[in-house]
């Protein structure tokens, strides 16, 4: 059970618990709706409350939202946590570990190594990435722990991402070209006017020629798009097999989530955070002259 309470500020006197949920405390109408239905869902002062209830300045209004009684099957496998509380769990995701459970990949993803480490800490919870990562991409990820968290967090994530692509880049420049899926059935994206709008922000960090370390940050958030943008450029990242060629060096696509930062959805503070390059990539980077 998560609880939050509040206290009504002057300017809620005399409006209705509704008003109050969906505009200071921010919760979303369907989980205002389904907290109804909770018992001792909504209090205020301590006593049980409809969201018709009249509010006065002064009252302590109390939302208890219940734990997730479904989570992902619990495997072995130990996320790398970078920060954890109430709300959030954000880690490390490692390169070639999925997200998600598909037709292809059943108790061997991110969601159920999430599940086994919070069901040692006795939480069960429904598994809430905000935002993703390809298979292949490393790095940040974060999980709300509760609906509250995932609706106040979704696209408001700001993040940072190294990437090696191959070829010659110097200064920093925008990609703004649209993005398209071809056929339904893969996956596979291409640059297409007939697309999504879509642009990626780059600055060169270091060149030897053939080789470039990016630092990119994303307006928009397309599949595969700084893979697509790249590529489009004649410059694949290093190791992308779907948009590039395969790099005995390493076994995915070079590309790494590695600093993010939000405003936490309850206590408003700003939450930073950074990761590492995985070993094989920053070997390549430190190859760059």
């Amino acid at each position: 059970m998560r609880t939050l309470c509040f206290k009504v500020p002057e300017e809620y006197s005399g409006k209705k618990l509704l008003a109050f949920l969906r505009g200071e405390a921010h919760l979303s109408l369907k989980l205002t709706r389904s907290l109804k239905r909770v018992e001792n869902g909504l209090l205020i002062n301590d006593e049980h409350a409809r969201t018709i209830d009249i509010l006065k300045e002064g009252d302590t209004v109390t939302v208890n939202i219940p734990d997730d009684d479904v989570s992902s099957i619990p495997c072995e496998l130990m996320p790398d946590v970078i920060y954890e509380d109430s709300d959030l769990l954000i880690v490390n995701k490692p390169a070639m570990l999925p997200i998600h459970e598909s037709h292809n990949h059943q108790g061997d993803t991110l969601a159920n190594s999430v599940a086994g480490y919070l069901q040692k800490k006795g939480i069960t919870c429904s598994f809430r990435a905000v935002g993703r990562l390809d298979k292949g991409t490393s790095g940040l990820v974060v999980c709300a722990l509760n609906p509250h968290a995932a609706g106040r967090l979704s696209g408001k994530i700001k993040k940072r991402y190294l990437a090696i692509a191959c070829g010659e880049f110097k200064g920093s420049g925008t990609i703004d070209a649209p993005i398209y899926r071809p056929d339904p059935i893969k996956t596979i994206r291409t640059v297409d006017e007939r697309g999504d709008k879509a642009v990626t922000h780059w600055e060169c960090i270091r060149t030897d020629g053939d080789l470039s370390l990016l630092g990119i940050t994303l307006e928009t958030g397309r599949t595969h798009q700084i893979r697509v943008h790249f590529s489009s450029l004649g410059a694949p990242l290093v190791g992308d097999t779907m948009y590039g060629k395969p790099d005995e060096r390493i076994d995915h696509q070079a590309l790494h989530c590695c600093e993010l930062s939000l405003t936490h959805p309850v206590t408003g503070e700003v939450i930073s955070c950074k990761a590492p390059m995985p070993e094989e990539m920053e070997k390549i980077a430190a190859s760059i002259a």
